[in-house]
């Protein structure tokens, strides 16, 4: 039996609060810019590809710092990757304010790029900083009271998305857009780029205070062994990891499972819409269903991986979340809602099952493992992008074939693991059970 131990101590407390706001942060910012691509399809009267940018800058920022995160924690400490990725998020949520001005699409994308890099640095640096406050046998059990707050931060994102951003769109539609005159178009846009930009500045400030007081506390986190650590052969780490079919399929896995969770809810609005014949605020509020039910079922699913094995428990909700695409498909109605909203619930354990079943066993090539995982997350700048075209040239409904194919993708890899854990060479289902559960709750 395990030693009680204190998941946080005293001293400890407040650096701890602080960074359970950033778990939330970076939740709020990701599921608060889902909602991006249908509000900029209307306002700048675009395609579905052409707004679906959006995901491709905010997802592409993440894989284009995954690693020089890693190199600034060890070149400093995670302190310091803390304060970059939060100086750099809230100087990206403050560049909401001058592109709200300019009213220039262009502005909009670097500013989520800015901000989306520095939650990249932040994430990166957050989750071993929390595991190093306090006693190694407690560490588990406080990342996951600190990871318990990222889907709570998605729900706050959603909402503040559904209460702040679009209810203030103008239903205007394209052809009546149109028709207006130029000044009175300049001033609907205008308006609507308003209500865009309060809750990202918001956010900035937010962000600033945190800032503050991470750099003012002093947290006494013995980074000794970490910091000092032999430099890492990044080209021999390279060649082993390729050469490791088990995480090279699971990095492949990532980028489907992260491509998938990003089709199906950056165009739940539009799907909405077509299925009920709602509007933007109705949209906004079956995604905030979806992300309570995602919330739910991450404790659900995290005690029923105590019984069953995590590859099997993967490839199954796997395969049911492609079934539920498929009735999408084929009942653009109510029923087609509902799968879309339990979609949601297949969803919550994905993330952090591949990434706790990719790094078993990679040893000292784990940390290089772990930024490969991280830049996995650019399947949530592609896909949208496929599944956009398919809407521009046959319908949100049929769309929703993408996410389809890449869950069972997913399944692939769950089942290429079942197979795999039964090699010699392979830890022990128990073993990996642990893994898993030590990154769960994760994303």
């Amino acid at each position: 039996m395990q030693t009680k131990t204190p998941i946080v101590s005293r001293d400890m407390l407040l650096p701890f609060i602080l960074l359970t706001v950033c778990f939330a942060a970076w939740g709020v910012a990701a599921n608060m810019t889902d909602p991006l691509v249908k509000v900029f399809s209307k306002i700048f009267t675009m395609s579905s590809l052409q707004s679906a940018l959006v995901q491709f800058a905010y997802y592409g920022a993440y894989f284009c710092l995954a690693i020089p995160a890693a190199f600034i924690n060890k070149r400093y400490s995670y302190k310091t990757g803390v304060l970059v990725g939060l100086g750099c998020a809230a100087a990206g949520a403050f560049l909401f304010y001058p592109a709200s001005q300019t009213m220039t699409y262009g502005f909009f994308l670097m500013a989520l790029f800015v901000m989306a890099g520095g939650l990249s640095i932040l994430e990166t640096s957050a989750n071993p900083y929390v595991m190093a406050m306090g006693n190694e046998q407690s560490a588990t059990r406080r990342l996951n009271l600190a990871q318990a707050f990222n889907p709570v931060g998605t729900n706050f994102g959603v909402f503040l998305a559904a209460t702040l951003i679009l209810p203030n769109l103008n239903q205007a539609s394209a052809e009546e857009r149109s028709a207006m005159s130029m000044t009175e178009l300049k001033s609907v846009i205008g308006a609507e780029l308003d209500a865009v930009m309060i809750p990202y500045v918001a956010m900035a400030c937010v962000l600033l205070l945190v800032w503050v007081a991470v750099a003012l506390i002093k947290t006494p986190v013995d980074e000794a062994t970490e910091s000092k650590a032999d430099d890492i052969d990044i080209a021999a780490s390279l060649k082993r990891l390729v050469a490791n079919k088990h995480y090279r399929f699971g990095v492949m896995a990532q980028f489907f499972n992260v491509g998938a969770q990003t089709c199906v809810w950056t165009f739940t609005i539009q799907y909405v819409m077509k299925a009920i014949g709602g509007d933007e605020v109705q949209g906004g509020d079956v995604l905030q269903y979806s992300m309570i039910v995602f919330l739910i079922s991450r404790f659900v699913m995290t005690w029923v991986m105590q019984y069953l094995y995590p590859a099997r428990l993967l490839m199954v909700m796997s395969l049911v979340a492609a079934g539920l695409c498929i009735v999408m498909t084929q009942s653009p109605n109510i029923v087609g809602v509902v799968a879309l909203i339990s979609i949601s619930a297949c969803l919550s354990l994905m993330f952090p099952t591949i990434y706790g079943i990719a790094l078993q066993g990679l040893g000292k090539d784990t940390k290089l493992g772990a930024a490969g995982l991280v830049m996995a997350i650019l399947g949530g700048a592609i896909m949208p992008l496929f599944q956009a075209a398919i809407i521009d040239s046959a319908g949100i409904v049929i769309s929703y074939i993408v996410p389809a194919v890449c869950f069972i993708f997913v399944a692939g890899y769950g089942l290429f693991d079942i197979k795999a854990v039964k090699s010699p060479q392979k830890v022990s289902i128990d073993d990996l059970k642990t893994n898993t559960l030590k990154t769960n709750m994760a994303k």
